[in-house]
């Protein structure tokens, strides 16, 4: 037990952070996998071994950070946590002249604010147990996408928290690695859907027509589509188990085009964005 290698994982219900915990669970990691519902706990049980352990974990409230940290101590001892993977996250977005400001609020309690409270208390296992953090980001991490400024900025926000954090923690020889994925077959498409609604349903109707033709392109974009979650898992594989993590990971064709982009001057890029709302994708 001693031995065994031990990681958490936030958001771990769906998507990318699911398909993360039945990875490393499959690769013989004790795997603590923060969820929201007793459903997505007994979900991730009947997929895993006896080694995974659902922790219920809310990223944004205190008392249930306390509580996941004090049931990952209880299970690993002074052996400590040999990983923390902080991919809990939720997707905004919208003009931004009629964003809902109490939204964009939520957004950046779940994307930054509160994946700082979950590094913050599970620091000292890491510590001892000479653990890794690795930060789920987003090929908008790289490039500012308009109508998605919510979303951006709070990966913005995250990538510039991990290149301070990987300088603070490198005399414990604390590797902090960031994973950028571009499109991933996962249940977001849906959730963004669900956010043009809100959007159509709320807003000042002379100002949405103002941002109709744009809206409805983006909307027209939120089909799902993209490459499996397993890409992004075997990509924090790679951050927790190589002897020389990478500082950041770019997951997908998509996330390595959008790097171009970011090295395009700032005039040829609006264009570049420009371009693609008009052809509606």
């Amino acid at each position: 037990m001693l031995n065994e290698k031990s990681v958490v994982i936030t958001g771990a219900s769906t998507g990318i952070g699911r398909a993360c915990a039945l990875h490393m669970d499959a690769l013989g990691w004790r795997v603590f996998a923060g969820v929201r519902t007793g459903v997505d706990a007994e979900s991730l049980r009947r997929e895993a071994s006896e080694r995974l352990m659902p922790i219920f974990l809310d990223v944004t409230d205190p008392r249930s950070i306390r509580e996941a940290h004090a049931a990952v101590e209880r299970s690993v001892n002074a052996a400590g946590l040999s990983g923390l993977v902080n991919n809990a996250g939720i997707a905004y977005g919208g003009p931004v002249e009629l964003l809902d400001l109490d939204e964009l609020r939520r957004a950046f309690e779940v994307n930054f604010f509160g994946l700082i409270a979950v590094t913050q208390s599970f620091l000292p296992l890491l510590r001892a147990g000479h653990g890794r953090v690795v930060n789920m980001s987003s090929n908008s991490g790289m490039v500012a996408s308009p109508f998605l400024s919510p979303y951006t900025t709070s990966k913005w926000a995250l990538e510039a928290l991990s290149d301070a954090l990987r300088v603070e923690l490198d005399p414990w020889d604390i590797k902090v690695s960031v994973i950028q994925p571009g499109a991933i077959d996962t249940p977001i498409w849906t959730k963004g859907k669900d956010t043009v609604a809100r959007i159509r349903e709320r807003a000042p109707k002379e100002i949405l027509a103002l941002y109709a033709a744009s809206i409805n392109a983006v909307d027209a974009s939120l089909r799902p589509h993209g490459i499996p979650a397993q890409h992004v898992a075997r990509a924090v594989e790679h951050a927790l188990i190589s002897s020389r993590p990478r500082t950041r990971y770019i997951v997908g064709t998509d996330s390595a085009l959008t790097r171009l982009v970011q090295r395009l001057p700032d005039r040829v890029r609006d264009a570049f964005f420009k371009r693609r709302l008009r052809r509606g994708h």
